[in-house]
């Protein structure tokens, strides 16, 4: 019994070990990858990109008919 308690703490200590190696790597690949990158998007963009096409602006309705 006393061997298997000692099998369960050292896995325990191995897959933290694995989890913390992937996290530093991770981090490693965001910050020579991916934290020096800027976007710039202003507000006809943005609406392109949901509406997938130019704005249209929607002609005016004639003086004579009112609602």
């Amino acid at each position: 019994m006393p061997d298997r308690r000692l099998d369960d703490k050292r896995l325990l200590r191995h897959i933290i070990v694995i989890v913390v190696l992937k996290l530093v790597a991770i981090v490693a690949l965001w910050s020579l990858f991916v934290n020096h990158q800027r976007v710039t998007v202003d507000s006809d963009r943005a609406g392109e990109t949901l509406l997938g096409s130019e704005p249209v602006v929607a002609p005016s309705s004639p003086s004579s008919i009112r609602p």
